[in-house]
C-alpha cells in the first residue's frame, strides 16, 4: 500500500470534492475508507495498492474531471 498527497490547483466548491472523491473512489485499488478531499487546502489524501493502481492513474481521473493536479508526494505504508 502506497499514501499520497495529491496538491490540487484550486478547488472552488463543495461540489468539486464530492466529484473529485467519486471519481477517485472509483478505481479499482484506492482504499475507499481512506480518501479525503480537503476543500481548504486544495488537497486530495489517499492510500492506494499500488499493485493495482499507479499514483499517475489517480493523477489521470483527477485530470479527467477537469481539475490540475499541482504536485503529487508518496509515501509507503
Amino acid at each position: 500500500m502506497q499514501k499520497a498527497t495529491i496538491q490540487l490547483e484550486t478547488l472552488t466548491c463543495p461540489s468539486c470534492m464530492q466529484k473529485i472523491e467519486n471519481g477517485v473512489k472509483s478505481l479499482d485499488g484506492v482504499d475507499k475508507n481512506n480518501l479525503k478531499v480537503l476543500f481548504n487546502s486544495s488537497k486530495v489524501k489517499v492510500e492506494y495498492d499500488d499493485e493495482k493502481v499507479s499514483i499517475k492513474d489517480i493523477e489521470n481521473a483527477i485530470d479527467k474531471l477537469g481539475y490540475e493536479v499541482k504536485k503529487s508526494q508518496v509515501k509507503a505504508l
